[in-house]
């Protein structure tokens, strides 16, 4: 009788045909996640187990698998075989010291000399003389032992289901560019969209020296926060200060903030084209700020012809994006106070209507403007996180 970890995924359910694809990449970025672990994973059909680990790395294994998409709960147990008597030593070390339990039994194997009522009947009358501050109670047991027998002879007997990160293995929906600044909302829309299964690539811009080396650091830091979940993460930091410059001095000044936009996304999309990625994610809110309105977005999404542009937290109040980062591990790094690109040359009344025409008109008047948007993308600086 050892000490295993079971996982189970959900949606994963759901692809049937498909199934094998988002199962490959599941045990994948598992195995991935365990690096540097001494234990070894065992893929079945519907049951995956961690085992042959170290105890004192359990709590280790457990917090890592919780950060894995496509897993959606997972629970350590004790590995039987399916004789009762075998059950019975696994159980009386999951069972409570004392109250109320119920015995749950899931029996895979039809061929086994005993039924799922008549298994649960036994491990808990066993379980009473066992212990006798134990009591009965088949509707509302302050525990549950369950007790999962499956089709090769092995049972696993548990207490607790722990919830993991759900949603799909990344890198099953593609690649997409995540525009990264050191603010709340782009960590939880980046976490979000990797949840979705998508392998992300970051773009961060940078005005130096209006941003600090610390401003940049900050973006970094948050970089690796992330990677926690979406797996290894390349952070591209484009130079942006002379685009910001020119755009200060040719443009109407309430228009700035749109231009800055449409610059941004002007170069992201030149960007997912040199990394293949095939979608542009932000973090852009509904009314939030003035470049976050309905003729804003607009506007500003006009410059991207060749890809989809994700908006995942478009609907979300402020509350709720700061209690995901809160969740994630941003907040506190994302509230540091190093300001990024988008609070340089902040005019004093922003446009919160503009116009696509207006928009282009301002464009015209920025001397070698093209060059510049080129120079920038010419000019990224790339960081890889986790560093090796």
């Amino acid at each position: 009788m050892d000490n295993v970890v079971i996982l189970r995924y959900s949606e994963i359910h759901l692809k049937g045909k498909n199934r094998a694809f988002f199962e490959n990449i599941l045990k994948k970025n598992i195995i991935a996640k365990l690096n540097g672990i001494d234990c070894r994973a065992e893929f079945s059909y519907g049951r995956y187990v961690i085992c042959d680990y170290k105890q004192a790395d359990e709590n280790r294994i457990v917090t890592k698998l919780r950060q894995v998409f496509g897993l959606f709960s997972l629970s350590i147990a004790k590995r039987a075989t399916a004789e009762p008597a075998s059950i019975f030593e696994a159980a009386k070390d999951v069972a409570p010291k004392s109250g109320t339990f119920r015995v749950t039994v899931n029996r895979a194997d039809k061929t086994l000399p005993y039924t799922s009522v008549s298994l649960s009947a036994e491990i808990g009358g066993r379980l009473l003389e066992y212990n006798n501050k134990l009591e009965v109670d088949l509707h509302n047991p302050d525990s549950v032992v369950y007790i999962d027998v499956r089709d090769n002879r092995t049972s696993y007997v548990y207490s607790e289901s722990v919830p993991c990160a759900g949603g799909m293995p990344v890198g099953s929906a593609g690649r997409g560019l995540t525009l990264l600044s050191g603010g709340i909302d782009s960590p939880v829309s980046t976490y979000m969209m990797a949840k979705r299964g998508l392998k992300l690539t970051a773009l961060h811009f940078w005005s130096y020296p209006y941003t600090s080396m610390e401003a940049r650091g900050k973006v970094l830091e948050l970089a690796k926060i992330l990677s926690d979940y979406t797996g290894e993460i390349k952070v591209l930091v484009v130079p942006f200060t002379k685009v910001q410059e020119a755009i200060h001095k040719y443009a109407e000044s309430n228009y700035m903030i749109t231009l800055v936009r449409r610059a941004m996304m002007r170069i992201a999309e030149r960007v997912a084209e040199r990394y293949r990625c095939g979608c542009i994610i932000n973090g852009e809110d509904l009314g939030q700020v003035a470049s976050q309105t309905l003729e804003s977005i607009n506007v500003t999404n006009s410059v991207v012809k060749s890809i989809p542009v994700f908006r995942p937290l478009i609907g979300f109040d402020k509350i709720d994006i700061i209690e995901t980062a809160q969740k994630i591990g941003t907040f506190d790094v994302s509230v540091k106070p190093y300001e990024d690109c988008c609070t340089v040359f902040l005019p004093d009344s922003p446009v919160t209507k503009p116009t696509i025409r207006r928009a282009e008109k301002n464009e015209s008047a920025i001397p070698d403007y093209e060059e510049l948007i080129s120079e920038a993308v010419d000019n990224i600086e790339v960081f890889v996180l986790p560093e090796r």
